[in-house]
């Protein structure tokens, strides 16, 4: 079939390769516009215009979705079907555009975790098992209906970095699966069961920010569903200390204040929940890199009673 991506960042990126090793054809790509990055805020492009300038495929970064021009333009390609994996919410004269229509690839097993951050939230919420799903966009937010889904383990130490990482790989196999069977239309969508939906809501910074007032696996959980990026953080002496690698006890810790700075080893710290503790060892510090907490220790004073936050 001939296809235009749409996508964005690394997960979206594994897709397109998958669609580029595949016997269909990828006409042009749409992606956002460059913006800054990184530290140096310099100007990049997204994983996905990467990629697509390495095979010298079609780029078109519009502004807005919605401008006449970019739609008269993706009507011209005669495309048969759109793929959308991690991009923007496509209006309806966009979507519509293909004969075939508009297939997305979705970071869980739908109708679960619907929205913008499913990989975090599974994990954030001691889930034990996610997947991947194929479906066919409609006008509502990941509603459509299902072709394809397939199924991932979450183990308990798992981080979402990892999780991502398995997820679109699973990803890429299953959205070329769906292509195969949407071309000699051997498969049709299936309607959701909207009683079994579930969100997942983009991450914001207040819920990155850490409540050691929790119970210790709740905590631990956000620290894993938030690693590597946003990152789940405390503060300490006004500085914001970004926690991430950690496990957890569930003993109870009496009348200690959560939060309480109880333990200090040569590679580790570990901090009072409500209940349990959190033993940590890998933060990174305001301004600084990612590191262990042995190499943390050689230039910042944490002491034992301190409080966090």
């Amino acid at each position: 079939m001939k296809i235009v991506f749409m996508g964005t960042p690394s997960f979206a990126a594994v897709c397109l390769k998958g669609i580029l090793a595949s016997e269909h054809s990828v006409l042009a790509v749409v992606t956002i516009p460059d913006k800054p990055q990184g530290r140096g805020r310099k100007i990049k492009p997204s994983a996905v215009k990467k990629v697509a300038e390495e095979n010298r495929i079609k780029i078109f970064q519009p502004e807005s979705l919605k401008e006449p021009v970019f739609i008269k333009k993706l009507q011209n390609l005669n495309a048969d079907l759109f793929v959308v994996v991690a991009f923007k919410i496509l209006p309806r004269e966009v979507f519509t555009i293909p004969a075939k229509g508009t297939l997305n690839v979705h970071a869980s097993l739908l109708p679960r975790y619907r929205g913008a951050a499913p990989i975090n939230w599974a994990i954030i919420n001691g889930e034990k098992e996610t997947g991947v799903t194929t479906m066919l966009i409609d006008e509502q937010i990941d509603t459509g209906g299902i072709l394809l889904r397939d199924r991932q383990s979450i183990s308990s130490d798992m981080t979402a970095g990892e999780l991502h990482d398995l997820l679109a790989a699973k990803g890429s196999r299953l959205l070329i699966k769906t292509l195969d069977l949407l071309e000699e239309g051997l498969i049709q969508p299936q309607k959701q069961d909207n009683r079994l939906a579930s969100k997942a809501p983009k991450i914001t910074k207040e819920l990155c920010h850490i409540d050691f007032n929790k119970p210790a696996v709740h905590v631990y959980n956000l620290i894993r569903g938030l690693d590597p990026y946003p990152a789940a953080f405390t503060l300490h002496r006004g500085r914001l200390l970004k926690i991430f690698k950690s496990s957890y006890s569930l003993l109870p810790m009496g009348n200690i204040k959560a939060g309480t700075i109880i333990a200090k080893g040569k590679k580790s710290f570990t901090v009072a929940c409500n209940p349990g503790s959190i033993e940590v060892f890998e933060v990174q510090l305001e301004g600084k890199k990612r590191m262990a907490v042995h190499s943390f220790f050689n230039g910042y004073p944490l002491s034992v009673g301190e409080v966090l936050n």
